[in-house]
């Protein structure tokens, strides 16, 4: 995944003691460099300690930035003592740049409160929100309004910033496909693609048929197939599956992947079920399981605005997002309930060792009933290892016109339940108001899940940066 780069702006005023901005930059420098982001600042030589103060400052701060606007997906303002209010807006406002902003402030220290150390940044931090706020450009806070970059917080809320940075850069010109009508009994999961269009995201779609026409004129042995064919086998056991339907899976899969490529999609929805079966004779679970698995998120049941909701927390977090269902009450605890799918979720996501039930190929026993075993092989059977988690369903509100998203965390538990397909036991904290307000607002009943605390680092994104309409259950 691409490199966070991050511009810095230190600000600066003349009445406070000014060579705190030289110690304070160099600081900052080193503290993000060594969480792995690049920066993009003025040097001393463009200006005093390379801080912004005067308009001039800004002009070049601005210049700055805009010559690197590609670059740079979020900006740092650091304040080592009181620091320009105007200067630091007019660097951000002349840049033109629509990218997150993080404020931070230096903290004074009690025995060195005289006038040749004081900073007064705790004030200076406040003047500037203020004038960022009359700007209209949004930014975001650190957990303690004054903070040492070295301090653990501050680790802390870098680290969601950069998240934040991940998803508000992802989100830019963001293409998903949408392979084939969606099943006609789930109107859950209609969708507008113009407000989706209106919010930068657009959607790619591919009729069914056409994408069979392809996989037909494909021979068993072209070298595509037998690349697929040989990720599948090291991927999941397929000790049970006929070596038919591991042949039509990698001839699926290699026109997925050459369909994606062509048309640059980053996510994908695909139409599962029953055509699929009936007619083709798999299921296309465990290449979309291979796909979340590196990143390029595929929802199944062709919930597109699921497929979003995967590709935002996968880019804030670095690791795969499954799609499953809010399933299933777990006994009487208000907190906990079954989340599940038949299953394409991704292998990271799944305990693979000394589970109840090892990660392995199946058939699909839903749609086995109606179609046969023999036409629903390609299923995901595990279940999701323990851990924290966030969850995130997005929306488009066609009401309204606009882009409505819950999110939160939880933890996959260890409680005992043995079933079929993909599951996990979660809890959730108010676990019984969070789903009065899914049932209230009319969300699905899909959810995106991802194992890594990002929720906060999603709503500031989702919030703040993009505008749109968020619950944020805590």
């Amino acid at each position: 995944m691409k490199p966070v780069t991050l511009g810095l702006i230190v600000g600066n005023r003349g009445f406070f003691p000014s060579y705190l901005c030289e110690s304070g930059r160099a600081e900052m420098i080193q503290t993000l460099e060594s969480a792995g982001y690049k920066v993009i600042a003025l040097s001393p030589q463009d200006t005093e300690y390379g801080s912004v103060e005067s308009i001039e400052d800004a002009r070049k701060c601005a210049e700055l930035f805009d010559a690197h606007r590609h670059e740079i997906d979020g900006v740092v303002v650091t304040l080592p003592n009181f620091g320009d209010e105007r200067a630091v807006a007019n660097s951000l406002r002349w840049s033109g740049l629509k990218a997150p902003v993080l404020v931070q402030a230096y903290p004074d220290v009690v025995d060195s409160m005289t006038i040749a150390d004081r900073r007064d940044s705790f004030c200076g931090k406040m003047s500037l929100c203020n004038n960022l706020r009359q700007y209209a450009i949004p930014f975001t806070l650190t957990s303690l309004h004054t903070v040492a970059p070295s301090h653990p917080s501050f680790q802390r809320d870098l680290a969601n910033f950069g998240a934040t940075c991940r998803v508000t850069r992802s989100l830019k010109g963001l293409r998903v496909g949408a392979l084939g009508a969606r099943p006609t009994n789930f109107n859950t999961v209609r969708y507008s693609e113009k407000l989706l269009e209106q919010h930068g995201i657009s959607i790619e779609t591919l009729d069914l048929y056409e994408l069979f026409g392809w996989v037909n004129a494909l021979n068993d042995d072209d070298p595509a197939v037998g690349e697929k064919l040989a990720a599948i086998r090291a991927y999941v056991d397929t000790a049970n599956v006929p070596e038919q339907s591991l042949v039509k899976m990698a001839k699926f899969g290699a026109t997925v992947d050459r369909w994606m490529r062509d048309k640059a999609l980053s996510a994908s929805s695909i139409q599962c079920w029953t055509a699929m079966e009936e007619f083709f004779g798999v299921v296309p679970c465990t290449l979309m399981s291979m796909m979340s698995n590196d990143l390029i998120p595929a929802a199944c049941e062709v919930d597109t605005m699921g497929a979003v909701a995967m590709y935002v927390l996968a880019q804030a977090s670095q690791k795969p997002s499954a799609l499953v269902d809010w399933n299933n009450n777990y006994g009487e605890d208000p907190d906990k309930a079954v989340i599940f799918h038949c299953s394409n979720l991704p292998k990271d996501i799944f305990k693979q060792e000394e589970s109840d039930q090892p990660l392995h190929m199946y058939y699909q026993e839903i749609i086995a009933g109606t179609v046969g075993a023999e036409n629903t092989y390609g299923t995901i059977y595990g279940r999701i290892k323990p851990n924290a988690f966030t969850y995130l369903r997005v929306t488009t509100d066609d009401f309204d016109g606009k882009l409505r998203a819950y999110v939160g965390e939880g933890e996959f538990t260890d409680d005992t339940l043995l079933t079929f397909g993909g599951y996990g036991v979660i809890k959730v904290p108010r676990f019984q108001g969070l789903l009065q307000y899914i049932c209230e607002n009319g969300y699905e009943h899909h959810v995106t899940v991802n194992p890594a605390q990002t929720a906060q680092a999603v709503y500031e994104a989702l919030t703040k940066y993009q505008g749109w309409d968020v619950y944020y259950h805590r």
